[in-house]
């Protein structure tokens, strides 16, 4: 079992880029567990106490499934957020469960991080994400997950899509779904390249015309959705 995240005067300045996350901000968080298996849950961010610890929700105990056993102390994970007024910035962090609560809810109580990586929305950035769409190709809707995202572009991943190996340099249209009473946001992109996987596809997209407001809309989203 890993030891605790030791503060140290080299590492602590680094940890004030929590503050730019606000409380009750959606954030995902990224549990392995011993043999190795690895899920992201959707949860939110509490706050933190300078050079003490740092407090996030309990994922929705129905979708946690067997790895509700995984939140306990010791445990490593990862956290990532979207900072708002900041142009769309990301901030992420490893970190190890000091204790769990009960009440007043379901809390998880981490060690102040070591590090804490601030990355800005630039065409040169990419942001991990699982963001679940739908991607019209030759007027036939598939279902695919946005793995990742630029400000130019992105990658996206297609179950059984086999016979979309010959759809590079097309122009398709990605439909998210937004939150209730709010349009679906559709992006144009072209296909850059493709990439045969054990189980489907992989795609990289350059956007065609996308605001960068858009993609941050798109990052949002990411991290409001369910598994």
């Amino acid at each position: 079992m890993a030891g605790k995240v030791i503060l140290t005067d080299a590492t602590k300045p680094s940890a004030r880029h929590l503050a730019f996350l606000k409380a009750g901000a959606a954030i995902t968080i990224d549990i392995a567990t011993p043999a190795g298996q690895k899920r992201k849950f959707h949860t939110f961010y509490i706050g933190y106490s300078p050079k003490k610890y740092v407090l996030i929700e309990f994922p929705d105990a129905s979708k946690l499934g067997a790895f509700s056993q995984y939140i306990c102390q010791g445990t490593v994970i990862t956290v990532r957020g979207l900072i708002e007024g900041r142009d769309g910035a990301a901030v992420a962090f490893i970190s190890i469960i000091r204790q769990t609560l009960q009440i007043p809810s379901r809390i998880m109580v981490l060690d102040i991080p070591n590090k804490v990586t601030l990355q800005q929305l630039r065409s040169s950035v990419r942001i991990d994400t699982h963001i679940h769409a739908k991607v019209k190709i030759d007027g036939v809707y598939w279902q695919t997950t946005m793995t990742n995202i630029s400000v130019d572009g992105g990658q996206l991943d297609i179950i059984n899509g086999e016979k979309l190996l010959l759809a590079e340099d097309k122009i398709i249209e990605i439909v998210v779904v937004m939150g209730e009473g709010e349009s679906n946001l559709k992006l144009n992109a072209t296909i850059c390249n493709i990439k045969q996987q054990i189980d489907g596809v992989s795609f990289g997209v350059k956007f065609n015309q996308v605001s960068k407001q858009q993609v941050i809309e798109l990052l949002y989203q990411g991290l409001a959705q369910d598994n």
